[in-house]
C-alpha cells in the first residue's frame, strides 16, 4: 500500500472535503477520487459516505485511520532514525493569524532555523478562530493559537503570552458612541464582532450574563477587518490587543475604558500529542520553552 496514498487518505479523513484536501495536498480532485477507490478496492470495503453535500467516513473508514495513522507515524519515525541523529531534515508545517506570522514568529523561527537549517517550514495564515480546526483536520503539524476555553483530550498547549480582550472605538467618529445612565448604552450602540471562535464566545456569554440585547452592526471574519471598520466609524470592535499593536491602523483608533473586562486571551503553541514523536515539532516545542 503506497504511503502517498495512505497521506492523502489521512489528509482527507480529517477534513472531509474533497476539494480541500486536493488544494492542500497538490492533487486534482479527479486523481483524489481515483485514489480512494483504489483503496477502496484493495480493501473490500467503503471508506466514505459520499454524497453532493457532505462527506462522512464509514466505519470501516474510521479503523482504516486508526491504521493509517499508525503506520504513518511509525514510518516518520524510521526515517528519522534512518536519517543523520544531528541533522534534522524533512518539513514542518505549521498554521497561524497574519497577527501572529509578523508578531510571534520571527523570534521563534529564527531561533528554530538556526539550529535546524535544514527543515522546510511550510507556512500557512489565515483566520485565528480556525487554527484548532486546521490541527484537527491534520491541515498542520503545529499551530499559533488562542487556548480554547475546552482543549480537545489529545491535544498539548504551550503559553507563550497572555493579551487582553480590548474595545476599540473611532477617533475620527467618537458620535458613534451611545451613552446611557452610568457609561456606554450597549443595546444602542453599534458593536462590530467576529461571527466566530473565542472573542465571540466571551462576548456573549457576556451579554447573557448582562442580559443585553446588543445593537450588532456587522459581524466580521478577522480581527483585522474589525480593526478597518471601526476606524471608518461604523461602530465598536472586539479584538486582542496584540492584533491593535500591529495594525496600521492603530493611530486612527482609540481603546475604551469604560469596557467589561473580559478573560484574556492565552496565546500559544498547539499540536498533538503524537505529533510530539515527530522531532521536527518536538524540537520546535523545545525552543519554544526557552523563551
Amino acid at each position: 500500500m503506497d504511503i502517498r496514498n495512505l497521506k492523502l487518505f489521512r489528509h482527507l479523513a480529517g477534513t472531509l472535503h474533497f476539494a480541500r484536501t486536493s488544494q492542500a495536498c497538490y492533487i486534482t480532485p479527479s486523481a483524489l477520487t481515483r485514489v480512494i477507490q483504489r483503496l477502496e478496492a484493495e480493501l473490500g470495503e467503503m471508506l466514505f459516505i459520499r454524497d453532493n453535500r457532505s462527506v462522512a467516513l464509514t466505519p470501516a473508514g474510521s479503523a482504516f485511520k486508526k491504521y493509517s495513522d499508525d503506520v504513518l507515524q511509525r514510518w516518520d519515525q524510521l526515517h528519522d532514525e534512518l536519517s543523520s541523529e544531528d541533522i534534522l531534515e524533512g518539513e514542518l508545517s505549521l498554521y497561524c493569524s497574519v497577527t501572529a506570522a509578523y508578531g510571534i514568529l520571527p523570534d521563534l523561527m529564527s531561533r528554530y532555523r538556526k539550529a535546524h537549517p535544514s527543515v522546510k517550514i511550510h507556512l500557512e495564515t489565515g483566520d485565528a478562530a480556525k487554527a484548532i480546526l486546521k490541527l484537527s483536520a491534520q491541515d498542520a503539524d503545529m499551530v499559533i493559537a488562542a487556548l480554547p476555553d475546552l482543549l480537545p483530550k489529545d491535544f498539548v498547549f504551550q503559553t507563550l503570552f497572555q493579551t487582553p480582550l480590548i474595545f476599540i472605538t473611532s477617533l475620527q467618529y467618537p458620535e458613534i458612541i451611545l451613552h446611557a445612565e452610568g457609561g456606554i448604552d450597549w443595546e444602542r450602540t453599534p458593536l462590530i464582532i467576529p461571527d466566530h471562535g473565542l472573542s465571540r464566545d466571551r462576548i456573549d456569554q457576556w451579554f447573557a450574563k448582562e442580559n443585553f440585547i446588543p445593537n450588532i452592526y456587522s459581524q466580521v471574519a478577522g480581527n483585522e477587518a474589525i480593526i478597518v471598520m471601526v476606524s471608518l466609524g461604523c461602530g465598536i470592535g472586539l479584538i486582542p490587543r496584540m492584533v491593535l499593536e500591529k495594525s496600521p491602523f492603530f493611530n486612527r483608533v482609540k481603546i475604551l475604558d469604560e469596557t467589561p473586562e473580559l478573560p484574556p486571551f492565552v496565546i500559544g503553541l498547539c499540536t498533538r500529542e503524537k505529533n510530539l514523536a515527530n522531532p521536527r515539532v518536538k524540537a520546535l516545542w523545545s525552543i519554544a520553552k526557552e523563551k
